[in-house]
């Protein structure tokens, strides 16, 4: 066999995992190995012991043995897009009394809804470092989510992980950091469960930019590639940075994981065995359900073999009624090109994880409201016109959310820069300056889902966004401290009026607070060239100029910003008339307030998660702009390994003063006081060492018997056939012929499926598998952290301690993030203790010939301080 092309892999993903034919892969030059995905069969079954799912998995098994196979297609299948009355729906199961499962975006609160909040989005949630925000913002959004008749909400996301800083869709996750990202993924994953709303961690994974993330997508702006791009990362980096977040997740009971767009290692996300049934539910031991992302299923039966359980919305394109899934499903079941136990696994993880967020058959909530239109009244299926009723019911979800949004977008406020102007206290005079202080002229909900500039930016753009049900402006709320303070107060909400501007900021005692914004968003929408990614890193709308005008006449200029992540702050950073720099991310409904609550001190701010780099080129990546390899998948190697963001500038630029150096550096921020660290000490821990996984798995279940006959699934009489609907009957029972003309139906597994995928007989466990997030072992405490804070500043603020690990090694990152906390309200002269624990995954490695978790030779040391750069103590690890 010829050694295969990158080519000729990216067109059999299509078919199958791509991976499992490549016999000859070692005669690929370097490249192609570093873009190959080897096969993992065949997809690992719930393990009815697993910790935290013994209950929802015994409720499953009962409820899933009284299906039929029909019953169990539509349980897996979407029933098309806009075919429902959520953005994603699959079949109900009325004999039994099930209605339809309800998908909804999304990461920052309910889209296409009514009556619901805006919360700020993830990056400045990250920007809080706070684990019990994390948990009560996931709880809010479950909450809401619950009361519209949602049952799975779409987020949160760790995918992206913020690879490149012109991410379109970086502010959807928490921050440039695995462990950052992790820690609020798992959080705000708990807090939607709590709330009994099954959680969907996204997108999974290495999807870090929108250019070419859909072959079709990328035709429409002039690009002619075949497939989706291929995100080429090695295992090692896998294991340590984009995979890590979802482990967390994992281990903290999250019920989805949506796979993403991207192809990884040339074999698609949706059906890349090695990184489905290999890492996700092999070495983590995930108990939930894969979903798609919506149309980023490519095949049938090959996809069921890989992994996934779900496709959603159910039709391979949006509108045209054929699915990969649906009849096709069902005959493969039929045929044994899916085997039993496998249909049978894939609802056990739907009802299992639907379970163990406390939902029973008794307490679902209708869902009562449609993502189509804001009409109470309208077609239920809005695709085919079909069923006219009342289908919205306007039903108030907000409860008392608005206050937990003030004070996460305040907390996830982060100041870079304060010359003592800050906190202000009854300003004589305050001049506003900039349309990102003001209202979009069309309504807060005036560009459809929210692609626009104009105004304050308070929200990303794309699916990851919701409906504001009131936007305060920082206009409205810093007028009425000026009010309330008796202080003047005027603004000029436009970027290019510079004649009354300079009118205004030149006048006495005047301060001077200046806005300027900069977006991102997904993909299908294009603002102003930039297509979701953004296509450089300065300011939009002229604020870059905005700021050197104001900051050039006026003495006492407060700079704001609202961005998607970091802007190029170079030029005009160092200025003296720049008194303080604000980054306020974007953060949802309450935006005005919580800046306020900011610049007047009523809250203490937060720490930035990512790094504010001198110049785009000094973060060592970017965005692939245009594709490499003609018509073909393009290809992305991801070739600096781990070393992103702080990791990078940490290799390349060590210290203060070196080119490339950052300007702020990761994990920095001001606060109201100031904070002298001490007394560091470390306990080591006698624990037992660290033994692989062995033995094998149970024999693949299969919960109960069905039938072969074609005749038994034949569209019924007495069902009226809806327009683009997915069913799960055959439209014809003489030819085998299901809903959609995919020709592997037709064969057997062995002629297209790679060797192991429908074995369902006991399989050996992977070494570094185990309890949910992996072998157990990884969760020991070997070390804890100890060191005193105390508060020399006058004012009363919170703190944010962070534990860093050099785990040493030639080509180690010079520093890992292992820890922090954010202690709040620390009083003048107070001291308080500060206590990290560091598991043996923290100091692991991953080595890739043992495929496990390695804790090195190689000598280690612990940092404890106040950012990435800022760790005045240190010891060595015994």
């Amino acid at each position: 066999m010829k050694p295969l092309s990158l080519v000729a892999a990216a067109l059999l993903a299509a078919v199958a995992d791509a991976s499992t034919i490549g016999e000859d892969h070692k005669a690929l030059d370097a490249r192609a190995k570093l873009a190959y995905s080897p096969p993992h069969y065949p997809s690992p079954w719930m393990d009815p012991q697993a910790h935290g799912w013994e209950d929802a998995y015994a409720k499953a098994k009962a409820f899933v043995s009284q299906l039929t196979l029909l019953e169990k297609v539509n349980i897996t299948t979407g029933t098309g897009w806009m075919s429902g009355p959520c953005v994603g729906n699959v079949g109900a199961v009325p004999r039994l009394g099930l209605k339809a499962l309800c998908m909804q975006d999304g990461p920052l609160g309910l889209r296409f809804s009514d009556y619901n909040s805006a919360f700020p989005v993830a990056v400045t949630s990250g920007a809080t470092w706070s684990k019990h925000l994390w948990r009560d913002r996931g709880k809010a959004m479950g909450e809401e989510a619950k009361g519209k008749g949602v049952d799975v909400l779409l987020g949160p996301v760790a995918g992206p992980i913020g690879r490149a800083p012109e991410g379109g869709r970086n502010a959807e996750g928490f921050g440039a950091d695995p462990y950052l990202q992790g820690q609020a993924l798992a959080s705000t994953s708990v807090g939607i469960q709590e709330a009994g709303v099954v959680a969907c961690a996204k997108h999974y994974i290495a999807n870090e930019q929108e250019h070419f993330r859909q072959a079709g997508e990328s035709h429409d702006r002039g690009f002619n590639i075949s497939e989706s791009l291929s995100s080429n990362i090695d295992d090692k980096t896998m294991h340590e940075l984009y995979a890590w977040p979802f482990a967390d997740a994992v281990k903290a009971g999250v019920g989805s994981i949506m796979c993403s767009y991207n192809q990884i290692n040339n074999s698609y996300g949706c059906q890349n065995s090695k990184l489905l049934n290999g890492i996700l539910k092999g070495e983590m031991g995930f108990q939930g359900f894969v979903m798609s992302d919506w149309q980023a299923q490519h095949a049938g039966a090959a996809t069921a073999a890989a992994g996934l359980d779900m496709t959603m919305p159910g039709d391979t394109s949006f509108n045209t009624g054929y699915s990969y899934w649906g009849g096709n499903l069902t005959l493969g079941v039929i045929n044994g090109t899916v085997p039993e136990w496998r249909i049978d696994d894939m609802v056990m993880r739907i009802m299992a994880a639907y379970f163990k967020v406390g939902r029973t058959l008794e307490n679902q909530v209708p869902t009562n409201f449609n993502s189509w239109t804001r009409d109470s009244y309208g077609w239920e299926d809005q695709a085919a016109q079909e069923n006219w009723g009342l289908i919205n019911q306007q039903v108030d979800v907000r409860a008392n959310h608005a206050n937990h949004i003030r004070e996460s977008a305040a907390k996830g406020t982060v100041i870079l820069k304060n010359s003592g102007v800050l906190p202000l206290t009854k300003p004589k005079f305050v001049a506003v300056v900039g349309e990102d202080a003001g209202p979009n002229p069309k309504g807060p909900n005036g560009c459809p889902n929210r692609g626009c500039d104009d105004g304050t930016m308070a929200m990303i753009w794309g699916s990851g966004t919701s409906e504001f049900p009131y936007l305060i402006t920082p206009d409205n709320a810093l007028q009425a401290q000026a009010i309330k303070d008796g202080t003047r107060y005027e603004s000029v909400l436009t970027n290019y009026a510079w004649a009354e501007t300079k009118a205004l900021i030149t006048q006495p005692n005047v301060t001077a607070i200046v806005f300027a914004n900069a977006g991102g968003g997904e993909g299908f929408i294009d603002l102003d060239g930039n297509a979701g990614d953004r296509k450089n890193l300065t300011l939009w709308k002229n604020g870059d100029d905005l700021i050197k005008n104001v900051s050039s006449v006026n003495p006492y200029t407060i700079v704001v910003l609202h961005t998607a992540g970091p802007v190029l702050v170079t030029d005009w950073y160092n200025n003296p008339n720049i008194t303080a720099i604000v980054w306020a991310g974007m953060p949802g409904q309450e935006s005005g307030n919580s800046l306020t609550d900011i610049l007047y001190g009523k809250t203490s701010p937060g720490r930035s998660p990512f790094t504010w780099g001198p110049t785009r080129e000094s973060y060592g990546t970017d965005v692939m702009y245009k594709p490499n390899n003609g018509d073909d998948a393009p290809q992305d190697d991801f070739t600096e390994g781990v070393f992103i963001d702080h990791r990078h500038f940490d290799k390349v630029a060590p210290k203060k003063g070196d080119k490339g150096a950052p300007i702020y550096e990761f994990g920095f921020g001001l606060s109201w006081g100031e904070f002298k660290y001490s007394q560091l000490s470390v306990q080591k821990h006698n624990v037992r060492p660290y033994q692989p996984t062995t033995g094998k798995t149970i024999k693949a279940p299969e919960f109960g018997n069905f039938s072969t006959d074609l005749k038994d699934y034949a569209f019924p009489k007495g069902i009226r056939y809806i327009y683009q609907w997915i069913y799960p009957w055959l439209n014809t029972t003489t030819s085998g012929k299901a809903a959609s003309g995919d020709p592997y139906y037709g064969k057997t597994a062995k002629e297209f499926l790679p060797p192991g995928a429908i074995d369902g007989s006991p399989q050996p466990r992977q070494g570094a598998s185990g309890a949910p997030g992996g072998n157990r072992q990884l969760w020991d405490v070997l070390y804890t952290v100890n060191c005193i804070i105390t508060n020399t500043g006058s004012r009363t603020s919170d703190e944010v301690p962070q534990v860093y690990v050099s785990l040493g090694g030639k080509g180690e990152p010079v520093r890992v993030l292992r820890g922090f906390e954010r202690i709040e309200r620390i009083a003048p002269g107070q001291s308080v203790q500060f206590r990290a624990e560091l598991t043996r995954r923290d100091l692991s490695n991953w080595d890739v010939d043992s495929q496990n978790w390695v804790v090195t030779k190689e000598p280690k040391t612990v940092f404890v301080g106040s950012s990435s750069r800022n760790l005045p103590l240190k010891a060595r690890l015994d």
